[in-house]
């Protein structure tokens, strides 16, 4: 029988075996629709060729959907009790992921409402479930209540942002911004919180599928609606058939690299962090699908150029994402230089009027170099995860 109610006392660091569970994958699965309506107001955006607002606004929403996650799932790896309480209050911080989703189409109409209040019940629930962790787990007490002080501080300030004027509005979102990134700093600086490693990178693992998925689906309904009208099929088949090479190529090229070991606040916070660029670009993939299929059937209002870009750029960032954060100029060999050359080349590809077919060219080129390098020197100890260690301390 599952306990109604247990102390949320922390989680141990180096549990063994410990997995997403059923009801972080649920939570997961809700924020798919706000994946999704972000990345169609992107792909709307490009292909009206309204290009500075689209982006602006596809960064900024997607960064509260990806703050929304992140709290929760580096809380969840720590004080995971999946009591009732928790369960109910997951389900609240759902709901609030529901209500962002709902929004996400009028924040691109730089009317942040809705979303904002489905940000601030998320937040809220998160501060309830920081307040029973600082009760029940004495040793990270002041933690967790600075956890709970930081985020209802920061809450406040996007209350208030809601009433400034429209010349501020750019302003008071970047600063509220770097304040909540903020608040994971100063809070774990009192006795860190006790995630574990394995755990946290199977998480962000399963987030990267689930935008990667997205992106699949995006480029899918373009090009599902250009077949029903029976126009270019030759065109859209080959879109098709590139636009899955990226997508796949995309993915090995990211769960074939091992992540660094998380081993200070300081790698940990960039690490955690920059995961936003690789989540963000691997949606925003999709919507330079839809896009290039838009182009294709004379349904885009843009350039080339930029209807080329709307591709390569966010398969660009992604590829120096995973170099910076999983291989970087720490690895020797061809890894070392092959993601930024091969990034380089894929924005370079635009210039030279080249269809998406080239790009996908280019990721597959990468991939099978990729493949041959491991092959050469990798051993079963150095392949291993290195983010299944525990942290230090």
């Amino acid at each position: 029988m599952r306990p109604w109610y247990r102390p949320m006392a922390a989680r141990d660091a180096t549990e063994a075996h410990r997995a997403a569970t059923p009801l972080e994958l649920l939570f997961d699965l809700c924020f798919v629709v706000a994946v999704a309506a972000a990345a169609a107001g992107l792909h709307h955006g490009l292909s009206e060729n309204h290009l500075g607002s689209g982006v602006l606004g596809y960064v900024l929403v997607f960064f509260a959907i990806w703050w929304a996650w992140i709290n929760f799932t580096w809380f969840a790896s720590s004080y995971d009790t999946d009591d009732v309480p928790y369960r109910l209050t997951v389900l609240i911080q759902i709901a609030g992921g529901l209500v962002m989703a709902a929004g996400v189409s009028l924040a691109y109409e730089q009317n942040f409402t809705v979303i904002t209040i489905g940000y601030l019940v998320m937040r809220v629930a998160m501060i309830v479930q920081w307040l029973r962790a600082a009760r029940a787990d004495p040793p990270r007490r002041a933690c967790a209540h600075r956890f709970a002080l930081g985020i209802a501080l920061v809450q406040l300030g996007w209350i208030g942002r809601l009433f400034l004027p429209e010349s501020l509005f750019l302003p008071g979102f970047l600063l509220l911004a770097v304040l909540e990134m903020l608040v994971p700093v100063w809070a774990e600086r009192r006795g860190p919180t006790p995630w574990h490693p394995h755990h946290i990178a199977e998480r962000y693992g399963l987030f990267t599928l689930i935008v990667l998925g997205e992106s699949v689906l995006a480029a899918t309904t373009a090009i599902r609606a250009g077949l029903s009208a029976q126009q270019h099929i030759p065109i859209l088949v080959s879109v098709a058939v590139a636009g899955l090479v990226i997508l796949f190529s995309l993915w090995w090229l990211y769960f074939d690299q091992p992540a660094p070991a998380l081993n200070s606040l300081g790698k940990t916070l960039s690490w955690g962090y920059g995961h936003y660029l690789i989540f963000a670009s691997a949606a925003a993939v999709g919507a330079g699908l839809s896009v290039a299929v838009d182009y294709d059937l004379h349904r885009a209002h843009l350039s080339t150029a930029a209807a080329g870009f709307a591709t390569t750029v966010p398969v660009a960032v992604f590829l120096l994402s995973v170099w910076l954060l999983h291989i970087g100029p720490r690895s020797g060999g061809v890894l070392s230089f092959g993601f930024p050359v091969t990034a380089v080349l894929v924005l370079g590809s635009t210039y030279s009027g080249a269809p998406i077919h080239v790009t996908a060219g280019l990721l597959a080129v990468l991939v099978a170099v990729n493949v041959v390098s491991r092959g050469r020197t990798a051993s079963p100890a150095a392949t291993a995860r290195t983010a299944d260690q525990p942290p230090a301390g």
